[in-house]
């Protein structure tokens, strides 16, 4: 990964990992109803912070109207922050410090974060090597353990659009919307790079569940900013932008 970013497009190059994504949701689909005929016969149970999927020998019940309230709370609160950034990246960013999240500029930031098969922008909260490593390129300090962070690149332009996605992302993550606890996002990331990763055969309907809440939560950002281009550009001008070339944040 290079410095280039498509707004709305970093899983999506040239329409494949779109295409990818989407066999995807249908190979977890396969795999959790294999799953649920299993555990129908004792009866579960598995919840989120604002949602529950109960499993018994004779239905699947997904009660999930606080999710949905969630997602319409967070889709109009970020449209209208943006309505009061003039398309400036330093007042979303700032709008993000003041909610007490760290942002880092940092040279060369996509290099750097590309070791451990990182982007650019929000970063949800990490655990392990991984941590250790934002740790010492950011300065915190030497633990196992990072909070939810920015980090932008201090030497190139950042694309306004670009970080509104990540920014929507970060709003959904402090709204309690589930899917960015470290290892779900984690299995997510090892999921869309590979779908056909050994390791993601033997995850527990628990994993499967919480790896579709983190396409659904990547899915709602991708849409929200990508209807925002188009409202604000015009559907030819935003296919130009795609096919000309990506930006940079």
């Amino acid at each position: 990964m290079n410095d280039k970013f498509y707004p709305l497009i970093y899983y999506y190059r040239n329409n494949m990992r779109n295409f990818i994504r989407e066999i995807s949701k249908k190979i977890l689909t396969r795999r959790k109803e294999k799953v649920i005929k299993i555990l129908k016969e004792q009866g579960t149970t598995f919840s989120s912070q604002t949602g529950k999927t109960i499993i018994s020998s004779t239905e699947t019940v997904n009660l999930n109207s606080k999710t949905l309230k969630v997602v319409e709370e967070v889709k109009n609160a970020v449209k209208d922050i943006n309505k009061t950034t003039g398309k400036n990246p330093d007042k979303l960013l700032e709008y993000v410090k003041t909610e007490g999240t760290k942002v880092y500029k940092i040279n060369n930031a996509s290099k750097i974060l590309e070791k451990i098969k990182e982007h650019t922008g929000f970063i949800s909260e990490m655990k392990g090597l991984k941590a250790l490593y934002i740790n010492i390129i950011t300065g915190d300090g030497i633990t196992l353990h990072t909070k939810p962070m920015f980090i932008i690149s201090s030497n190139k332009q950042t694309d306004y659009y670009a970080l509104l996605r990540e920014f929507y992302l970060w709003y959904s993550m402090k709204k309690n919307l589930p899917g960015f606890d470290f290892n779900t996002q984690e299995n997510f990331k090892k999921y869309i790079r590979n779908i056909d990763n050994p390791q993601l055969k033997q995850l527990s309907f628990r994993d499967m569940a919480a790896i579709q809440e983190a396409i659904n939560r990547d899915k709602e950002a991708n849409d929200f900013v990508m209807s925002l281009i188009r409202e604000n550009e015009g559907s030819n001008q935003f296919f130009a932008n795609l096919k000309n070339g990506g930006t940079n944040i």
